[in-house]
């Protein structure tokens, strides 16, 4: 339970699923609105025997229908409810998470120091505690 309490408890897997609640319940107003406003818009632009845009693979059968309008519903619905969750859940827990990182005196904006940065400055740390300073810092850019 402890390893399972854990897992639940970190922060991607809370937004994670509040993401997908708030996704889905989301879904039922896209629809209805991509539904109702932006279909028949895109069907306007269709002919007079068919009923959208897209055409028919055989004359009569309805089956055969190639509906393009669906598939443009189907990504306005994808990039509206990206869009909201983005806006709506994800960035203000970026800004939560850069507000407590500044709280805790950490500049979640500095620039992290490259590898060799680091190893010339363990080098430097270790010379001067040995006492052989006559080879350091950027004169001797060397590890």
């Amino acid at each position: 339970m402890k390893g399972f309490k854990e897992f639940i408890m970190r922060g991607n897997v809370i937004e994670l699923a509040v993401a997908v609640i708030i996704g889905g319940a989301f879904t039922a107003i896209v629809t209805a609105v991509t539904d109702n406003l932006i279909n028949p818009l895109i069907a306007s632009f269709g002919s007079t025997e068919v009923g959208g845009l897209g055409f028919l693979l055989r004359e009569g059968n309805d089956a055969t229908f190639m509906d393009f309008g669906a598939i443009i519903t189907a990504a306005l619905n994808f990039l509206i409810i990206a869009a909201v969750v983005y806006f709506l859940i994800v960035a203000p827990m970026n800004k939560l998470n850069d507000a407590h990182k500044r709280r805790q005196g950490i500049d979640p904006d500095a620039v992290e120091p490259t590898e060799t940065e680091l190893l010339i400055e363990i080098r430097d740390l270790l010379q001067a505690e040995r006492g052989n300073t006559t080879e350091t810092g950027a004169n001797n850019p060397r590890i």
